[in-house]
């Protein structure tokens, strides 16, 4: 049997892998991984990490294997933090749930269980991986559709797949939760976690405001009628001509804002409800159009620069001037949709069959083939 390092979060998904890992008679470790500190009384008291902490040891104890609690806090915020706050400063989304698991859980993380004599670690997503004949490890979605994570773990690559266990990946959250109670898990009814611990209550836009320059600037909204698009602005989010704009609003920095946002707007009086259509950082300027099915919301075509094609499969990459259909999501819990990827000197460009919505420069886009998540890359424009 294996030893496996499990990464204990305090929560019910990774205590059911736990018990199930010690079910099967492996040698099983608890780690929790402490990724956030800060000075500031009313973020540290709104995350919940010292909780966590101790529902992860009772689990542990439960379980009758080792714990410790491993601070990886200085490099989740050179790694992850930092870098969250220089997208958003570039007019960028980013999406450091899947930035964590390539940075933290799957390489930091890795190293340490590795350093314990570790075979592999184990997580509690809704993912599964099988691995070929030929020694290829395929990182397939989870069983349960309704909570499948495989698109949080769309930038592993071999090596780390390699090292990784799903144990939860074949099972529906209720059966998880009936695992736990029957073990007798002080997680079972534990409800999930939602979103980063160290944004936790805390308004993003507020968290923002700690390094990021706040900066009066105009909401121009786009009429339904001429939502037309001209060139990327600096290669980076796309730009809607002012001149088919009013002002409606001001803002304090577009930086605090994504495409398809609704909230936070602060601008009342419009038949619909507005969304931000797009972002220019250099103006300063939000552009908004009114309803949910405003055309200047959709995109017939993403690009992914050539740097930034990361293939889970590489067996499957494609070579310049090549083509393959592909099912394919631009955020977590989206419908996966039909669209062909093709490759060139450039990249890669994506068309749906249908429009995608809201597509936010910065964030990632996965596409599977049979359940199996075959690459992804960071969306250009």
């Amino acid at each position: 049997m294996a030893r496996v390092v499990v990464g204990l979060s305090g929560g019910v998904d990774s205590s059911v892998a736990a018990q199930l890992l010690k079910e099967a008679g492996h040698e099983v470790i608890g780690l929790f991984m402490r990724n956030w500190t800060d000075e500031s009384p009313t973020l540290e008291a709104e995350c919940p990490w010292i909780e966590d902490a101790n529902d992860a040891l009772l689990v542990a104890e439960k379980l009758g294997i080792p714990f410790q609690v491993l601070d990886l806090s200085a490099d989740y915020k050179t790694r992850i933090v930092d870098y969250m706050f220089a997208e958003y400063q570039a007019g960028r989304t980013p999406n450091p749930d899947v930035l964590c698991n390539r940075e933290i859980k799957f390489d930091l993380f890795l190293k340490v269980a590795l350093s314990l004599g570790a075979d592999y670690v184990a997580t509690g997503h809704y993912a599964q991986k099988s691995t070929s004949e030929d020694g290829v490890h395929h990182l397939l979605a989870g069983a349960d559709g309704n909570k499948d994570q495989s698109y949080f773990l769309c930038q592993l690559n071999q090596s780390q797949l390699d090292k990784a266990l799903f144990p939860i990946g074949h099972l529906p959250k209720p059966e998880v939760r009936r695992i736990a109670a029957e073990a007798g898990l002080a997680t079972a009814e534990k409800k999930d976690s939602q979103g980063l611990c160290f944004i936790g209550k805390v308004r993003l836009p507020d968290f923002l405001q700690q390094q990021l320059t706040v900066k009066q600037g105009n909401i121009v909204e786009i009429d339904r009628q001429h939502p037309v698009f001209v060139t990327p602005v600096n290669g980076q989010a796309w730009a809607l001509s002012p001149s088919l704009g009013m002002i409606v609003g001001s803002h304090q920095g577009a930086h605090f804002y994504t495409v398809g946002q609704r909230k936070g707007l602060l601008v009342g009086g419009k038949p619909l409800p507005l969304f931000v259509l797009a972002t220019d950082i250099e103006t300063n300027t939000v552009y908004v159009g009114q309803g949910e099915d405003h055309v200047g919301l959709f995109r017939p075509t993403v690009q992914i620069l050539k740097d930034d094609i990361h293939w889970v499969n590489p067996s499957r990459a494609l070579k310049p001037g090549h083509s393959e259909s592909y099912l394919v999501r631009i955020r977590y819990r989206q419908a996966l949709v039909p669209a062909v990827v093709h490759c060139d000197e450039e990249g890669i460009n994506i068309t749906p069959e249908l429009p995608f919505k809201a597509v936010a420069a910065g964030q990632f886009a996965a596409w599977y083939d049979q359940g199996e998540l075959v690459g992804s890359g960071i969306m250009h424009a």
